[in-house]
């Protein structure tokens, strides 16, 4: 067979890859568009040019010097969206230092295992958000805060830990305030900072992303300068940002989505960051968007959806926007059409990755037909390499599904502290093992067509849930729907759908399996359906199967 016959593709690109820290990088930036606008962060009442924003990243650099702490330390954030988040990502790579993102969901044991497993020497925090007391989480781990100068902890349960740094006015027993830590600074921590700018290599370890796994416990993917700096400004070109652009960033800022496509996107095209509240609301980035004139949105399906239900949603002029992102989970073909129409982004495109790969591998373009913008995940990203496998790991022919493998310049470095699980992850030849089934056309379109964990055995037939769920998003009364399978005696497996329907619609589960009958095979027909009003979700608004897997399978047994 010839090889152009075979699932493998390279992103060949005229353009080249950075060779810059993120420091350096941001530098150029702000000599070219010092005065533009770098963040507008509309909760906080904030407005940054990037000449402002630069200060205050070498104020905060020097700062975290001025503490003591020193390159390849590690200092965790735990926060929701807002500006300081975006100064401590900017102003630890200007530093050396490792910044470790917790996830805002995260609980004690949770924060416990995190800092531990790194061994964080410095933690900042926001005091609370909604039901989340993060200062008494602390408080609970760290009870020592109560009796210890700030910078001098020395905590049982967390040993590593010297530094906590609270957001916020108010002062707390043990703990610095973010705000006042410029006031540290002395010229020598500036010196200081100046050579160890100097000394930075785009290769140097810069970020630890907890990666959320179904089983065990969180793995720590190291990311570079050179993995997240190079993929922010490619997925940047992607959508053709510019410094006329203005992107909405209401995804988080722990995740890949938010720090990496959303800020390094922006500081690598001086485009403006936009944040239209701490977390998520559908209302907040509605009015943001049309008050300041966004030009581009990111967003995952579901946000994408809470947006256009809004019931205020015709009452805002979303006529700037022109591009954006829709990643994390398919996009049914119907929600894609609003998007287009109803939210004028013609040139919204669709992207897949991982935070091993920093994140994105696959996107679509600007200009690609809608059929490739719901059916695929784009084609290959500059710089990188993609093969799809089978079980013995030959590349299988082009159209056949098997595990999307990548390589190339957003691989990791690896998971922190676990050569075991980064070879099993990483093989020899430095391929990331994704984890995900998926196809390549012969134009080099990607589709995913489950996970290898996902897909459903029936009865010796391989069923793709992706599939399922694509047909049933074409029924007229169903807003969102998952597939999966779940044990069973006689077929091994069988198919359950979770359908959430359109606001004041009615249908039955024999009316859904009506709708399917004589379209798909009557093994791809779901047997279990379940009417819900919500999807168990992780905070960044990715579905979690294995939460309604093991729902199902509760229920079932109940029933015997």
């Amino acid at each position: 067979m010839a090889a152009g016959e075979l699932s493998y593709v390279h992103g060949a690109s005229p353009v080249p890859l950075l060779g810059d820290t993120i420091g350096r990088a941001f530098d150029r930036t702000v000599a070219e568009h010092g005065d533009r606008e770098a963040l507008v962060s509309r909760h906080e009442n904030l407005r940054l040019t990037y000449r402002e924003l630069q200060t205050r990243v070498d104020e905060y650099a020097a700062a975290f010097l001025a503490l003591g702490l020193a390159p390849g330390d590690r200092i965790g954030i735990w926060s929701h969206n807002n500006a300081a988040w975006l100064i401590t990502q900017l102003a630890t790579a200007r530093a050396g230092l490792v910044l470790v993102n917790i996830n805002p969901a995260y609980r004690r044991s949770e924060l416990v295992y995190a800092v531990n497993k790194v061994g964080c020497k410095a933690l900042i925090l926001m005091p609370a958000y909604a039901s989340s007391d993060y200062l008494g989480i602390v408080q609970s781990v760290a009870p020592e805060l109560a009796e210890c100068e700030p910078g001098q902890l020395q905590a049982a349960e967390v040993p590593s830990l010297r530094h906590v740094i609270r957001l916020g006015p108010d002062p707390t027993p043990g703990m610095f305030n973010f705000d006042a830590l410029p006031g540290r600074v002395t010229p020598p921590h500036r010196e200081q900072l100046a050579e160890i700018t100097a000394t930075l290599q785009a290769d140097d370890p810069i970020n630890i992303q907890f990666t959320s796994g179904t089983t065990g416990n969180p793995k720590g993917a190291t990311l570079s300068h050179h993995n997240i700096l190079n993929n922010g400004f490619f997925v940047g070109e992607a959508i053709r940002l510019t410094p006329a652009d203005r992107l909405c960033v209401p995804v988080p800022l722990y995740h890949c989505f938010g720090m990496v496509m959303g800020n390094l996107g922006c500081i690598t095209h001086g485009s403006t960051i936009v944040y239209a509240g701490e977390a998520f609301d559908p209302g907040a980035v509605l009015e943001t968007m049309a008050a300041e004139r966004c030009t581009a949105l990111y967003g995952v399906p579901t946000m994408f959806i809470a947006e256009l239900s809004h019931p205020d949603f015709g009452s805002f002029d979303l006529s700037s926007l022109r591009t954006g992102i829709m990643a994390g989970s398919p996009c049914p073909e119907a929600v894609m059409k609003r998007v287009i129409d109803e939210m004028h982004m013609s040139e919204v495109t669709i992207a897949y990755g991982m935070t091993e790969t920093s994140p994105v591998s696959f996107q679509t373009g600007a200009d690609d037909s809608l059929a490739n913008r719901v059916g695929t995940v784009g084609r290959i990203q500059p710089h990188l390499e993609v093969k799809i496998v089978d079980e013995a790991g030959r590349v299988v022919p082009r159209g056949e599904p098997g595990e999307l493998c990548t390589r190339g310049y957003s691989v990791m470095l690896g998971y922190w502290d676990d050569d075991e699980k980064t070879r099993e992850a990483i093989d020899a030849a430095r391929w990331m093992h994704t984890g995900d089934l998926a196809t390549l056309d012969e134009h080099g379109y990607c589709r995913i067509v489950g996970r290898l964990k996902d897909m459903v055995i029936r009865g010796g037939e391989n069923i793709y849930p992706r599939e399922i769920e694509e047909f049933l998003y074409r029924h007229p009364d169903i807003e969102d729907v998952q597939v999966i399978g779940v044990p069973d005696e006689k077929y091994g497996e069988e198919l359950c759908a979770w359908i959430r329907l359109r606001a004041g619609a009615t249908t039955d589960a024999q009316a859904v399996r009506a709708f399917c009958e004589g379209e798909i095979a009557h093994y791809k027909i779901p047997r279990l359906i379940r009417f819900v009003e919500d999807f168990p979700m992780t905070i960044t608004g990715k579905v979690q199967k294995f939460r309604m897997r093991q729902t199902m399978i509760e229920e079932r047994s109940g029933d015997v």
